[in-house]
C-alpha cells in the first residue's frame, strides 16, 4: 500500500545517506533569506552572541575574578598567571630595595645587614624570587637584624601561596570544564521528520561517545523564530517543543521524539512550507556524569534545511551472544522512508480528525451514531434469529 503524497520509493532512495558528508537537494529558501539568517546556536552548541561592553561594566568581572580566569582561554590566562609572579616579585624586591637603602646596606659592607649581600635592585629581585620560589637562598640570605625585613619576608610567603593556591585551582577547574565532556555527547547532524505509531513525529539523536555511561538525562527542544522589524530590531521568540520522553538514561543512543499534533508549532508545516520557515530548533541535554558527578549540558541546533523530511535513522544497536553492540558508524546515517508529503494538520483532515478551530464534538458525535446504528443493527438480526 503506497500512502497519498508519500514519497516514492526507489533503489535509489533505498541507499544509506550519510548526513555528515551527503548534499540532499531540496528546497531551498531565497538568497536574501538566507543572508539574513543568523545561528542562534553553532552546531558545537556555542551561542552565536557577541557582547558588546561599556567601559563601566568590567568591575563585575573583577568581582568574580575566579569565573573569570576559568572562563577566559589558555593563553590569556597563562599570561595573567605569568604576569602576576613578575608583579610580585618586582613589588617586593623594590621593598627589600629600599629596606637596604634606609638600612645603608647598598654602599659599603655593613657589618648588620639587613639582607645579606643585598647591594643593588637586581640583588633585591633576585632575593625576591627565591624568598617566593622557594629554592633556597645560598649566597643571599635574611638577617635577624632588622624586624622590618623580616615582616616583609613573611607577607610575602602568605602571599606566595595564595598566588599558587589560586592557580592549581583555576587550571584544574579550566580542565574539568563541562565543555570539554560536551564534545563526546553529541547529537546527530540532522533532524527527521517521519511516521511513528501512525503520527508524523519530530526526531534527533543523542549519544555519549564515552565508555561511561550517563546516571540521568533530560532532553529539551524549543523553537527560535528569527523575526527583523523594518526599524532594524531584532525579536527572537521561544517555543517549547512537547517531547514524549525526557528523561534518558544515555547508555546507548537515543533518539528523541516530537509528536506533531494539533498543540506542535510545526502542525501546519508542508516540507514546501518547512524550506521557506525562518526558524531554528535550538535542543539541548542535559544530565550527571557519573565520572565526576557534575551536572553538565551539550547544545545543538537544526535550521529548516537539516531537517530531513521522509528519512529514518539506521539502526545502530546490535544484540551479541553476551552484549549489546553499538555501531557509531551509522549515528548520522539515515534512510528513505514511505512519508506522505503533507503537514500533520492537512493529514489529520483528509482523515476526518479534528485539527485546530475544529471543535470535537461532530466527530465524537458522528462516531456516537455510528455505534448507535451499529448497535441496532445487531439488536434487530438478534430478534430475527430468536
Amino acid at each position: 500500500m503506497v500512502l497519498h503524497g508519500a514519497i516514492e520509493m526507489s533503489p535509489e532512495r533505498d541507499s544509506i545517506i550519510n548526513t555528515q558528508e551527503t548534499f540532499i537537494p531540496r528546497a531551498r529558501a531565497s538568497k536574501g533569506r538566507a543572508a539574513r539568517r543568523q545561528r542562534y546556536i553553532q552546531k558545537d552548541g556555542h551561542c552565536n552572541i557577541a557582547f558588546q561592553q561599556t567601559s563601566g561594566n568590567w568591575g563585575h568581572y573583577m568581582v568574580d575574578i575566579y569565573t573569570t580566569l576559568v572562563e577566559i582561554r589558555w593563553r590569556i590566562m597563562f599570561l595573567v598567571f605569568f604576569l602576576a609572579y613578575i608583579m610580585s616579585w618586582l613589588i617586593f624586591g623594590l621593598l627589600y630595595w629600599l629596606i637596604a637603602h634606609v638600612h645603608g646596606d647598598l654602599g659599603e659592607p655593613n657589618e648588620a645587614p639587613c639582607v645579606a649581600n643585598v647591594h643593588s635592585f637586581t640583588g633585591a629581585f633576585l632575593f625576591s624570587m627565591e624568598t617566593q620560589a622557594t629554592i633556597g637562598y645560598g649566597f643571599r640570605g635574611m638577617t635577624e637584624n632588622c624586624m622590618v625585613a623580616i615582616v616583609v619576608v613573611t607577607v610575602q610567603d602568605v602571599l606566595s601561596c595564595f598566588i599558587d593556591t589560586a592557580i592549581i585551582g583555576v587550571v584544574i577547574a579550566k580542565m574539568a570544564c563541562a565543555r570539554k565532556r560536551a564534545h563526546t555527547v553529541s547529537f546527530s547532524k540532522c533532524a527527521i521528520i517521519n511516521l511513528q505509531n501512525g503520527a508524523l513525529c519530530l526526531q534527533w539523536r543523542v549519544g555519549d561517545f564515552r565508555g561511561n555511561h550517563i546516571q540521568e538525562g533530560e532532553a529539551q527542544g524549543q523553537l527560535v523564530h528569527h523575526r527583523l522589524l523594518p526599524t532594524g530590531e531584532v525579536i527572537l521568540s521561544h517555543q517549547d517543543l512537547k517531547l514524549q520522553c525526557k528523561s534518558i538514561t544515555l547508555a546507548t543512543p537515543a533518539s528523541v521524539v516530537h509528536k506533531i499534533d494539533c498543540d506542535s508549532p510545526l502542525y501546519s508545516l508542508s516540507p514546501q512550507a518547512l524550506a521557506e520557515e525562518d526558524f531554528e530548533l535550538v535542543v539541548s541535554f542535559t544530565y550527571t556524569d557519573d565520572s565526576v558527578g557534575m551536572l553538565r549540558q551539550t547544545r545543538a541546533s537544526y535550521t529548516p534545511e537539516e531537517i530531513r523530511w521522509g528519512q529514518h535513522f539506521q539502526d545502530m544497536l546490535r544484540l551479541g551472544r553476551k552484549h549489546y553492540h553499538v555501531d557509531y558508524s551509522l549515528f548520522h546515517q539515515t534512510t528513505w522512508v514511505q512519508v506522505p508529503m503533507m503537514s500533520a494538520q492537512e493529514r489529520d483532515r483528509n482523515r476526518g480528525l479534528p485539527h485546530n478551530g475544529e471543535s470535537v464534538a461532530p466527530v465524537m458525535r458522528r462516531k456516537i451514531q455510528t455505534c448507535q446504528r451499529e448497535k441496532s443493527d445487531t439488536l434487530v438480526l438478534e430478534e430475527a434469529w430468536l
